[in-house]
């Protein structure tokens, strides 16, 4: 479970097999699981300089959203 150097985003967890992406928030909590997220998009949260504007561009509003 990856733990990010990020403001926004404490930490996150992906499952290939499901491909189910939990993302916990520093401000908000979580877990959000967010559904058929690709195993690309997850590796690119990891490498982005911002997590927070990666989320922000590739993942909030991209993919359903399970609370």
């Amino acid at each position: 479970m990856p733990f990010l150097n990020s403001s926004a985003i404490a930490r996150v967890e992906y499952d290939p097999h499901s491909r189910d992406l939990q993302i916990w928030f520093r401000t908000s909590g979580g877990p959000y699981t967010y559904v058929q997220v690709p195993a690309s998009v997850y590796a690119g949260l990891l490498s982005a300089p911002s997590a927070g504007r990666y989320f922000d561009t590739y993942i909030r509003d991209q993919y359903s959203l399970r609370k």
